[in-house]
């Protein structure tokens, strides 16, 4: 009975701590929140149970010194397939074990390195050596490269004989950047689309007005108010596709797509917009290229986006050439070019930025809404690849992607990820 009570008033204070926090992260961040720190909670309890109460848990002294950490392989296999990134440190904050989820975050490697030498951040390492003298924390931090990912990291001591300090990291990516997108959408989607707004609504009150009986006035502003609300759609459209890609930039593609064939068929979609300034379209591509790494819908968008802007700002009459070829690097290249005025060298840096527009007025002639170069480079971030732009005045523009071939010796498997498919 004493014991039980023991037990019972051990379990007070956590039970009280993870209700407070359980309602801060619902008051503050919602219902994700709460079930992620839900999910975190447990995985702690989990490896606390295995690895303090199951024995032995740390090899004995005369095993190798190579090898310190002795799991039961049940319990090794279940930490390797948590989808939450788990470290294991001894006291000297030596690396005893890292799951494949942390390898993905951090890479490879991971095993008997000091915490400081695979995590540069003050605040976690600061966490860490708390946990070494007893004290648990929950400190966010965040991953600039090679694409920005938020976290927020849960140390705690789990065994006191020998010490064995455990590293939880959440992933709060997708709820920063959800909350990210909703601003950034509000704040582009009334800025660009104030303009057109004004327009349409200017004509619809001159045709309520004096130009109602004029049947030439109303054909001209009525083709005037198509063409506006046209590029209003054709800008939530692009906003919409731009937030969902920033989504799932931090989520590695997995598919094994064919680019000659994805480049063709984004040419024949484009071949009757060329066809009305009279501009021809050329595929050109080396034998034997071998598949990519990659997404084939967002492939698609990214060569449609690139061929599109080179028929609408190339020369008429002219030619738009795509060439594809293997790049000294091992990565499939695809180069766009085409036979324009060409861009002046200060505004080639600032291409990919948002709604940004080298010629404003003919942009918006041509149906242009400043976010296809945006949407092509956060493509190009996600699948790991990189873009380059080449150009003169009055010789045209190149552009070219370079995307990592698909490794023959891995399978075609899932994404470790769910991507963004769909947004409120």
């Amino acid at each position: 009975m004493r014991e039980s009570l023991h037990r019972l008033r051990s379990l007070t204070w956590p039970f009280l701590t993870g209700a407070i926090a359980g309602g801060g992260a619902v008051l503050f961040g919602g219902g994700g929140m709460f079930w992620g720190l839900v999910a975190f909670a447990l995985a702690a309890a989990l490896i606390a149970q295995f690895i303090t109460f199951h024995e032995p848990v740390l090899r004995p002294a005369e095993q190798a010194a190579d090898d310190p950490l002795s799991l039961p392989p049940q319990t090794r296999l279940l930490l390797e397939q948590l989808p939450m990134p788990v470290m294991l440190l001894d006291a000297g904050e030596w690396v005893l074990f890292a799951n494949q989820s942390m390898r993905d975050v951090l890479g490879p490697g991971l095993d008997r390195k000091r915490a400081s030498a695979v995590l540069r951040n003050p605040e976690v390492l600061g966490a860490i050596a708390g946990a070494g003298q007893g004290e648990s924390s929950n400190v966010p931090f965040t991953l600039p490269v090679p694409v920005e990912r938020y976290f927020q990291a849960y140390a705690a001591r789990i065994s006191t004989q020998p010490p064995v300090t455990v590293l939880l990291l959440h992933d709060l990516t997708m709820v920063r950047r959800s909350e990210q997108m909703r601003a950034d959408f509000v704040a582009n989607a009334s800025h660009e689309l104030r303009t057109p707004l004004a327009a349409v609504t200017g004509f619809i009150d001159t045709l309520r007005g004096h130009a109602k009986d004029d049947p030439v006035a109303r054909d001209q502003f009525l083709e005037i108010m198509a063409n506006e609300t046209a590029r209003m759609r054709r800008l939530i459209h692009d906003l919409l596709s731009l937030t969902r890609i920033e989504m799932n930039e931090h989520v590695p593609p997995r598919g094994k797509v064919d680019l000659e064939g994805v480049v063709r068929q984004a040419v024949a979609a484009l071949i009757p917009l060329a066809a009305e300034d009279g501009i021809t379209v050329v595929v050109d591509a080396a034998s034997g290229l071998p598949p990519v790494l990659g997404e084939h819908d967002e492939l698609m968008q990214l060569f449609q986006n690139l061929i599109h802007n080179a028929i609408k700002y190339g020369r008429e009459r002219g030619q738009v050439t795509v060439t594809l070829s293997l790049a000294p690097d091992g990565q499939v290249a695809a180069a766009v070019k085409d036979d324009g005025e060409g861009i002046a060298p200060a505004a080639v840096p600032r291409l990919t930025e948002r709604f940004y527009r080298v010629d404003v007025k003919r942009s918006r002639e041509r149906g242009g809404t400043g976010l296809g170069l945006a949407i092509v480079k956060h493509i190009v971030s996600r699948h790991q690849g990189r873009l380059a732009i080449e150009s003169k005045l009055g010789e045209g523009s190149t552009f070219t992607v370079f995307l990592p071939a698909f490794p023959a010796e891995n399978p075609v498997i899932p994404p470790a990820l769910e991507p963004v498919t769909e947004m409120l």
